[in-house]
């Protein structure tokens, strides 16, 4: 244990969403911005040492993702926001009066990330490219990737860095990639800057990466037991993680100095100014952790936070019918499939996760979350064929689940 360093407490539950918090935006040191599966942004401010919910913003027709906040400037006095989501739209919104002040439409898939450049908004997209908007209208446009561009963020220097479902980062220049950063060996699905050292990358191969600008790898955290969804930085020095293994993870100098456990995936971290971590969590709570022991929750916060990861660890014992602990974990992938097509459920973190045998290119693709199946084993039929299970799989957010039929052997 580093003797340096103080664990993060939690210092208060911030609750309103009605579906997952997605995303997180820090907005200055006075004020929080959240998006949800719920359609959508609630803004937190700070009032006599406690957030408040103070504006729900609404516009998107289905879930909200990224965020990126504008600082105070002439068109935004207090600041604006710039909010993306699967209904594959921008929005841009005043933080003063709460009101939409731009649609950005152009993207033909869902928003996956958002960065602010000096007046531009930069968007990624699951349709493989970026967009630089530029008062309310697009002006450029390339394809980034061969694959879903699932980040973007800027440097300080100027240059744009993206991740991609194709593993790997690359360097941009206008709209020149300079380079590309190969090491990852599955969808990279989060990016930050580290102050004075270069890049963080997050990745659904459980890991974290720290890159040179110049593309070398300087270093590699491992501790996560399922895809890591979000990395940040702080000027401390400090890094955390989120994962869907249900927690949030602090790094120092490349070692994991705690792992806070959440009753739920971690969709979203963010660092505030002041060194708090902000976590976006599947259960439809945002939490604000602290070192501050004048800012720490009082002992029923607490509790109530205990009884949650209680209840949490109790309902998910199970899932469609499956035993969690007998189910393999990542390890499982490296044993080729048999047959195309064959089934494999593997434990990421706290769920069940369908994988299917690729023959053609000698992999396993994700199929998806195990959601909901028989509490017990009792052969179920599908297409008139008897299996040990039939799970519900949930594909792809704000798609109807799929029917797969799965045998123990």
């Amino acid at each position: 244990m580093d003797i340096d360093f103080k664990e993060y407490q939690l210092r208060c539950e911030l609750r309103g969403h009605e579906d997952d918090v997605r995303g997180i935006c820090v907005c200055g040191s006075q004020a929080i911005a959240t998006s949800s599966r719920d359609r959508t942004i609630r803004l937190w401010s700070l009032d006599n040492r406690k957030f408040v919910s103070s504006k729900i913003l609404l516009g998107h027709s289905s879930f909200v993702g990224p965020l990126a906040w504008i600082p105070p400037n002439a068109e935004f006095p207090l600041g604006g926001l710039v909010s993306g989501g699967m209904d594959t739209l921008v929005f841009v919104w005043d933080l003063n009066t709460g009101d939409k002040v731009h649609t950005l439409k152009g993207h033909q898939l869902q928003v996956t990330a958002l960065a602010f450049d000096d007046g531009d908004v930069v968007s990624s997209s699951v349709d493989c490219t970026l967009r630089r908007w530029r008062k309310g209208q697009t002006i450029e446009t390339w394809e980034a990737h061969k694959a879903p561009v699932q980040a973007v963020i800027k440097l300080p220097s100027g240059e744009l860095v993206t991740g991609s479902s194709d593993t790997t980062l690359k360097l941009w220049r206008g709209k020149t990639c300079v380079h590309t950063f190969e090491g990852h060996s599955d969808t990279v699905r989060g990016l930050s800057v580290m102050s004075g050292l270069g890049i963080l990358s997050a990745s659904h191969d459980g890991s974290l990466r720290l890159w040179a600008v110049s593309g070398e790898m300087l270093m590699e955290m491992v501790g996560h037991t399922a895809i890591v969804y979000s990395v940040d930085s702080h000027t401390s020095g400090l890094i955390v993680s989120g994962s869907e293994d249900r927690f949030a993870k602090i790094w120092k100098d490349g070692v994991c100095v705690q792992s806070i456990e959440h009753p739920g995936c971690v969709w979203d971290v963010k660092f505030m100014e002041n060194g708090d971590i902000v976590t976006a969590c599947s259960d439809g709570v945002v939490r604000i952790w602290t070192v501050d022991q004048d800012n720490v929750a009082d002992q029923l916060e607490l509790d109530l936070y205990t009884s949650e990861l209680s209840q949490y660890k109790s309902s998910r014992k199970k899932v469609g019918g499956l035993k969690l602990e007998e189910l393999p974990g990542l390890e499982a992938l490296k044993i080729p499939g048999t047959s195309d097509g064959q089934t494999k459920v593997i434990r990421e973190g706290d769920n069940g996760v369908a994988y299917g045998w690729n023959m053609r290119e000698q992999k396993w693709d994700k199929i998806g979350e195990v959601v909901d199946g028989p509490e017990e084993s009792s052969r179920q039929f599908f297409d008139g064929i008897q299996y040990d299970y039939v799970f519900d799989v949930d594909i792809e957010d704000g798609m109807p689940t799929r029917k797969l039929p799965y045998n123990r052997s």
